[in-house]
């Protein structure tokens, strides 16, 4: 089936424990998109890049299945740009550079090859971008999914709310669902976001895994014990990219298609931390992803006998 994502294609560069990245391609929308084209063949990006994004890099999408049509190219733009110091923990940063460049005056146009999309990924942007989106589909997707940040929620509040009427699957971290829904038990979070619009839920935890609400079913799966964690940037997006990507291959949307989707989403950010960027994602293949699949059963899994 079809899906469209739309989010930042970017440059980064990243500081970690382990290195320095130098400038490299990152953004929600890439990382989303390579990590879907393991399941989907149907992708399209709506994004915006300068002039100084490089040929190879959208020749390496466009190989992988993803149709680039609605990436708009600003002549003699600049792409956006963050620079980000990572803690020795992996799990806190620091932004030392942010430039919007063409993200600035980003307004989306969906080609029309794409206004039908079965499955729609809206990346982590302003919630007036999402919401054009939405209004330019020539019909309601089976699925929206929607990611969101703390940010939008202290700046842009009320516009937040509108878009989240129109969505079915809302994706935040715990801290941000605290925010959004002003509950700090995270069931009880679950429930008043459900109230804003969206049917399912799922709050990321970032190594401590991801929880899937629904009505009053709830599912967790851990993330996978890695030794070392090389980059974590991105990781969030893998996740949602391979959720969806899963979503849209087996075209079943349901709490139990969901279950199998966060294993999927989780096996693929798995993969993304142990290099800098995007470089491990196009490196994997479905043998790779089956064995990765099969490590996060074994680590969920477990006989019992109740006395």
């Amino acid at each position: 089936m079809s899906l469209l994502v739309v989010g930042t294609m970017a440059f980064d560069e990243l500081i970690t424990p382990f290195g320095e990245s130098g400038k490299i391609i990152g953004g929600s929308a890439t990382y989303a998109a390579l990590s879907a084209a393991n399941f989907a063949d149907d992708i399209s990006i709506v994004s915006i890049i300068g002039e100084d994004f490089p040929q190879a890099k959208l020749d390496l999408m466009q190989s992988r299945g993803i149709n680039l049509e609605g990436v708009e190219q600003v002549s003699g733009g600049k792409t956006f740009f963050w620079k980000g110091k990572y803690h020795n923990d992996m799990n806190t940063r620091d932004s030392l550079d942010t430039q919007l460049n063409v993200l600035a005056d980003f307004e989306p146009i969906v080609p029309e090859s794409a206004r039908d999309a079965e499955y729609l990924m809206l990346g982590n942007l302003t919630p007036a971008v999402q919401m054009s989106v939405l209004k330019q589909m020539t019909k309601r997707p089976k699925l929206v999914i929607m990611d969101t940040m703390n940010f939008w929620m202290d700046v842009a509040m009320p516009e937040l709310k509108e878009v989240l009427k129109e969505v079915d699957l809302l994706t935040i971290n715990d801290e941000e669902a605290r925010q959004l829904s002003g509950e700090f038990s995270l069931v009880k979070a679950a429930k008043a976001i459900f109230e804003m619009g969206p049917q399912y839920l799922i709050i990321k935890k970032g190594e401590h895994g991801a929880l899937l609400f629904h009505k009053e079913e709830v599912f967790y799966a851990p993330a996978l014990p890695l030794e070392e964690v090389f980059d974590p940037t991105g990781a969030g997006d893998t996740f949602a990219g391979g959720f969806i990507g899963h979503l849209a291959d087996s075209d079943e949307v349901s709490f139990e298609s969901m279950k199998r989707g966060i294993i999927y989403g989780s096996a693929m950010a798995s993969f993304c931390v142990e290099k800098f960027g995007t470089h491990r994602l196009v490196e994997i293949d479905r043998k790779d992803l089956h064995n990765r699949v099969m490590r996060f059963i074994e680590l969920t899994n477990f006989d019992m006998k109740l006395k």
